[in-house]
Order: structure tokens, then sequence, then C-alpha cells
């Protein structure tokens, strides 16, 4: 008998039971069992989708990653000939600031939280490589390669203020302690001093 295709619609279905388990009552709830039985299919199932626990949490979290790809591209409208705009709208992906965003990042909360205790998940999901940070430096190289940067502006150090200040602020989104539109106010008071809408410009 063939293998399941690596996203198939009855491994989304299952894939789909974790993220639901896991924003609402964590990782630590999502048994084999509880998996099955939140996708409405046989434990006997699942087995057959995912040869263990881990391979199960490790392809939900990239299906997953591979779902908010798809919507932040959908979402996402502006091009290289904005990049203050192309840079709010990427770190505005990683706000909670709809239904679908704020499912995932509670979600990926959990993972993290899960990381912690489990090395094996922990080196899929905290691995070396650090694709956000690299997306945002490579806006502002762009926009600095532009002459649209204010002086003296590093793209590597602010890439990593900008994702780690963003993380923080989604957090506080999630537990009520902040409002979208502070939130964005603050986002924004970064971006109007990297990338001035009418300001300095920087020609290196």
């Amino acid at each position: 008998m063939a293998a399941p295709a690596a996203d198939s619609p009855r491994r989304r279905q299952i894939a789909g039971a974790v993220w639901r388990i896991a924003a609402a009552r964590g990782l630590h709830a999502a048994s084999m069992r509880e998996i099955a039985a939140e996708a409405g299919v046989s434990l006997r199932t699942v087995q057959y989708h995912f040869s263990g626990k881990h391979q199960l949490l490790v392809d939900a979290l990239r299906l997953l990653h591979d779902d908010n790809e798809r919507r932040a591209r959908a979402r996402i409208r502006h091009g290289p000939g904005d990049p203050r705009g192309l840079l709010r709208a990427v770190l505005e992906e990683f706000l909670p600031l709809d239904e679908e965003r704020r499912t995932a990042l509670r979600v990926l909360a959990a993972y993290y939280s899960r990381s912690l205790t489990d090395p094996a998940l922990a080196a899929v999901f905290l691995g070396p490589e650090h694709p956000l940070e690299d997306l945002v430096a490579g806006l502002l190289e762009h926009a600095r390669a532009q002459g649209r940067c204010a002086p003296g502006v590093d793209p590597r150090h602010e890439a990593d203020l900008l994702v780690s200040g963003v993380t923080g602020l989604g957090g506080d989104l999630l537990h009520g302690r902040r409002s979208p539109e502070a939130v964005l106010r603050v986002l924004d008071y970064h971006l109007d001093r990297l990338v001035p809408p009418d300001g300095p410009r920087d020609s290196a």
C-alpha cells in the first residue's frame, strides 16, 4: 500500500485536530487518542498516517507554517516599491489581529512550551536558522539600497529587535494586556524611526 501524501486531506484533518487541542489546552493534552477523537477518526487511522507522536507533532507544525505562509501571501498587498509598507505587513502577520492569526499564535506558543521539555521537538521547532529575522533584515537592506532608511541603521541588529519586539507584543495581545491599536502604534513608531515616510534618507 502506498504511503499517504505529505499534505493529503486526511493528514490535514488530523493536523487540524492537533492545532485545535494545542490552542485550547496545550500540547500536553494532545495524546494520540485525544487527537483521533478530535479529528473524528480512529486511532488506527492516525497511526497509519503518522508513524508516531513526534512525527505527528512535527508534520502538524510544518503544515501550520505552510498554511500561515499561504494566508500571509494572500493578505500582503505591498510590493518592493513600498519597503515600509511591506515591512509593516510582514510584521503584522505575527500579531494576533484576527481569529486565524490568534489561533496560529496560540498553537506556536504551545509548541514553544512543549519544546522546553522535549529536546527532539526543540531540535525542529528551534533550529539554528532564523528565517523571520533574515526576511526582515533583507527588507531593511532593500530599503537602505533605495535610500529609504534612516542614517546608521544596521539591518541585522534592527531585525533581531523588531522580531523580538513584535513577538512580545503579540503575547500581550493574546493576554489582553494591550489593544491592537496600541500595539500598531508601537510598531509604527519603530518603523518610522527606521524607514521614515518623508524623513532623512541614507543613500549608502
